[in-house]
């Protein structure tokens, strides 16, 4: 739980979240209103569009959960095993296929851009795992609320304030990526892709640099 973490791992996680934030902020502009890490909001979508008998819409949305849950159960079976650099296994794969998602627009592949950001989505928010659960749902926005909620009422009870101050960073590192994310597409439309990658790979490069320290230190 993000509440359990120091100041340094809950900038890390925010930090992770806002890079998953800029990508489904460019993913909903591109596509019209669709997501690639909020698949509540893609269930909505797709019983909106089965109403309004929009059955490529309805089929966009239900791929779109699909691909998500591939990329986490891909990511699960990969790397059950790892452990000293297993988030840094895991943040590369999302690397790779954040990487072939920017590469496809420039060869004519662009429809296949969107179930790869998916799976990459659904593989970051494995990143936390402890015993086989995800521990932090780094896309899970709504969860995240409701953890402020009752750490705050905590708070106003004399409970601590750092806890739902942890997950209020959370939500505005995703906040600021969306916001970020959207203002790249707005000027360079799915180029703006190359700077999650690219921000993604300076996160994997330092946990590979923890999982590194944690393996000198056992």
């Amino acid at each position: 739980m993000a509440a359990s973490f120091t100041w340094r791992g809950v900038l890390y996680a925010g930090g992770l979240s806002a890079t998953a934030g800029f990508v489904d902020a460019v993913a909903y502009l591109h596509l019209g209103g669709y997501f690639v890490s909020f698949m509540s909001g893609n269930t909505t979508r797709a019983s909106s569009d089965l109403i309004h008998g929009s059955l490529v819409g309805a089929g966009l949305a239900f791929g779109l959960v699909g691909f998500f849950a591939l990329g986490v159960v891909a990511s699960t079976l990969a790397f059950r095993r790892a452990e000293t650099y297993r988030r840094a296994l895991v943040l590369s794969l999302a690397g790779l296929l954040l990487t072939a998602a920017a590469l496809l627009p420039d060869v004519g592949a662009e429809p296949a851009t969107p179930p790869l950001l998916a799976m990459a989505m659904g593989v970051v928010n494995t990143v936390y795992t402890r015993n086989g659960e995800v521990s932090v749902g780094l896309t899970y926005m709504t969860g995240t609320l409701v953890k402020i909620g009752q750490n705050f009422a905590a708070a106003l009870t004399g409970g601590p304030h750092e806890p739902w101050l942890k997950y209020l960073c959370l939500w505005v590192m995703i906040s600021l990526g969306a916001i970020i994310g959207a203002t790249a597409y707005h000027f360079t439309a799915l180029r703006s892709l190359w700077a999650a990658t690219a921000t993604l790979a300076v996160w994997t490069v330092m946990a590979l640099a923890q999982g590194r320290r944690a393996r000198i230190q056992a």
